[in-house]
């Protein structure tokens, strides 16, 4: 019962804060569709607006003043580049794919080396991503100069519409203020080099699944090959193992199946190109944003309805298409769950367990009482972490429980269940030398699985003893 109204809670909890980042979310693309659509008042320049504007509200939602001057430098220049390799796909389809494979795969690999590194990977993959939703058109109401620097102004106007309606929304406490993230704890070891580190190996299975879903669109489909790269990047990207990209991949049929449905009963009902449609179409993005935390396949469900009310403006009828789009779609996400789970697979156990050990010396280091500035920041935040990877451990428990074997999912619930007895300690900088023991035994014991929920069970009866 109480683990159930935790549960619950949680879920209220995360509703509650999507629902004021999908409002600002919403919009900072509003406002950066007007100003877009008043320069150049054509349909793809007012879609790659709103692609934009809500790609960077997620991308710098808890960033600072530092990282919004890095991406005004650098998104102009990613945006040109992204235009070129826009035109390649256009005119040399192959060229223009191996160039947006090699693209997306270094963004990936950047993670390596660092904070900074990752975010120039974040801003390189940013423009890259709505290449495959906004198609490439090149604009007819504009002037030649204009024209080829649109992709410039709209991705300026998304980021400075983003960044006043986030520091507006945070002065009047719509938003959380922004928190400085703790560094990545360092690596326990080097690996080999007969064995990738988690990020070069992850790159290398973007760019297979990227690779594949090319040859499979370009030879198979025509073109309509750009869903079928767009998924497989999609189940790839974010990845945390094997388990979790095949997670994601089932959400996103699921979804695009159910708004695929939806979408051709609304088709039916409305007309194309009237306010009503406008609205609907806003109203399911932000419906998806507000969700899109409690669950993937709600976001994939009203994009899917969005981008089929979208139809009527570009000249195709969503019936026609829609189908063809989901089977697209399947596709794209097998191809993108063979990637990870046969090209250098990266274990999603390995990845909780590192996760888990990650958070247990964030907590060992808050119960320390040599350190005089003890909070319990890092602690959440790494808790924070490990929640990203529990949905899909809690969904396969479904399966391992029938069976009776104890599931990775049951680590997760265990230390979230220390989580209030060990910040009300760190905040009143109790020192108890027996929790500290068994913090130090549930820290060995993340290297032995079969002890590790015996430990974790013992910690939390420490805390709340």
């Amino acid at each position: 019962m109480q683990e159930a109204t935790s549960t619950r809670h949680s879920v209220g909890e995360r509703g509650r804060a999507s629902l004021g980042e999908a409002a600002v979310t919403m919009l900072a693309a509003i406002a950066t569709l007007g100003a877009v659509l008043a320069i150049d008042p054509e349909a793809p320049a007012g879609v790659l607006a709103v692609v934009l504007s809500i790609s960077l509200a997620r991308s710098h939602l808890d960033h600072g003043l530092r990282e919004r001057l890095e991406a005004a430098v650098a998104l102009p220049v990613v945006a040109l580049i992204a235009a070129g390799v826009a035109l390649l796909l256009h005119r040399l389809p192959w060229v223009g794919a191996l160039v947006f494979t090699t693209g997306m795969a270094v963004s990936i690999w950047l993670r390596r080396f660092g904070p900074l590194a990752a975010r120039a990977g974040s801003l390189i993959a940013l423009p890259f991503v709505t290449l495959l939703v906004t198609p490439y058109a090149r604009p007819t109401l504009v002037g030649p100069v204009l024209a080829i620097l649109m992709p410039v102004v709209v991705a300026l106007i998304a980021l400075a519409s983003v960044t006043l309606f986030q520091m507006l929304a945070r002065r009047l406490r719509l938003l959380p203020p922004v928190k400085s993230e703790p560094p990545d704890p360092p690596q326990a070891k080097r690996e080999s080099a007969m064995r990738p580190d988690a990020n070069t190996r992850m790159a290398i299975q973007m760019a297979v699944a990227l690779a594949v879903s090319f040859v499979v669109g370009y030879v198979f489909f025509g073109d309509r090959w750009s869903w079928i790269v767009l998924t497989a990047f999609i189940v790839q990207s974010g990845n945390r193992g094997r388990l979790d990209v095949a997670y994601r991949s089932l959400l996103r049929v699921v979804g695009a199946a159910a708004g695929t449905a939806l979408a051709l009963v609304s088709a039916m009902h409305l007309g194309s190109h009237d306010a009503a449609t406008v609205a609907l179409i806003l109203g399911a993005i932000f419906l998806g944003l507000w969700l899109r935390p409690l669950g993937y396949a709600w976001w994939a469900l009203f994009v899917t309805l969005a981008l089929a009310l979208l139809q009527g403006f570009t000249g195709s009828q969503a019936q026609q298409i829609l189908w063809p789009r989901l089977e697209e779609i399947i596709i794209g996400a097998i191809i993108g769950v063979a990637a990870a789970w046969f090209v250098l697979p990266v274990r999603s156990t390995a990845v909780l367990r590192r996760r888990i050990a990650d958070a247990l010396a964030a907590l060992s280091d808050a119960l320390d009482p040599t350190r005089p500035d003890r909070t319990p920041d890092a602690f959440i935040a790494a808790l924070a972490r490990v929640d990203q990877v529990g949905a899909a451990f809690k969904a396969s428990r479904y399966v391992t429980s029938r069976h009776g074997r104890a599931s990775p999912a049951d680590w997760i619930d265990t230390l979230a269940a220390c989580r209030v007895p060990a910040v009300a300690l760190i905040e009143t900088s109790a020192t108890l030398g027996a929790i500290r023991k068994a913090v130090g035994a549930a820290r060995k014991a993340v290297q032995q699985p079969s002890e590790l929920l015996a430990a974790l069970k013992d910690l939390q009866r420490e805390l709340v003893a």
